[in-house]
């Protein structure tokens, strides 16, 4: 089922978890290759990507952080 543009989620690919489109990239494996220091061409080399694919990976682990609420527990 695609829950967003170019990422889907199948229990059959990755236990569900959100990935690419046509890939078996889950979206967290992208953000983190990011955060830890590679570049968008080396994340599409490794993983057969496109800038797009990318794009769509940050754009829908930032909407799903916007909705994310934050309590303070005293």
């Amino acid at each position: 089922m695609e829950i967003a543009n170019r990422i889907i989620v199948d229990e059959k690919i990755r236990f569900g978890k959100p990935v690419i489109k046509g890939s078996r990239v889950p979206v967290d494996l992208i953000i983190g290759k990011l955060a830890g220091g590679m570049t968008y061409d080396e994340v599409m080399s490794e993983y057969d990507l496109t800038k797009e694919d990318i794009l769509a990976a940050l754009d829908y682990a930032a909407k799903h952080l916007s909705d994310e609420e934050i309590r303070a527990i005293a």
